[in-house]
């Protein structure tokens, strides 16, 4: 299966479980990756036949900044499924979701969690 990837894509908005980041928000970074067959494109040359990356960018972020939500799993959750509703040729969607500026009192350099959503898993949940 061949790969199109986002990586490093900052996105301001208002997730997690203190009232001060829904209030105030803070910056996260994501990282896509998007499992598709590319190989037509590879023949056409015709970006109808790949992934539009600047298609996926504008979803992520409208998925992504539609709702406040506590967890950033929820948040990453929304985000690949409204990827898979919106691009039927991506068969899977890997996101790692980074919260650098996660309130806790240490040095690190980002908090995190990475999901992959599989096609065939999101239609099984979608039909039950």
């Amino acid at each position: 299966m061949d790969k199109v990837f986002i990586k490093g894509l900052e996105i301001f908005a208002y997730h997690g479980v203190n009232p001060e980041e829904k209030r105030d928000g803070q910056p996260f970074v994501l990282d896509i990756t998007l499992a598709a067959d590319l190989a037509r494109a590879r023949q056409s040359d015709d970006l109808g036949d790949t992934v539009n990356y600047a298609g996926v960018r504008k979803t992520v972020q409208r998925a992504f900044t539609q709702a406040k939500y506590d967890l950033i799993e929820r948040a990453a959750q929304v985000v690949c499924e409204a990827v898979l509703g919106e691009f039927p040729q991506v068969e899977a969607v890997t996101l790692r979701l980074k919260k650098p500026q996660a309130p806790m009192n240490a040095v690190f350099d980002y908090a995190g969690v990475e999901i992959t959503l599989k096609r065939e898993e999101w239609e099984r949940g979608a039909l039950a």
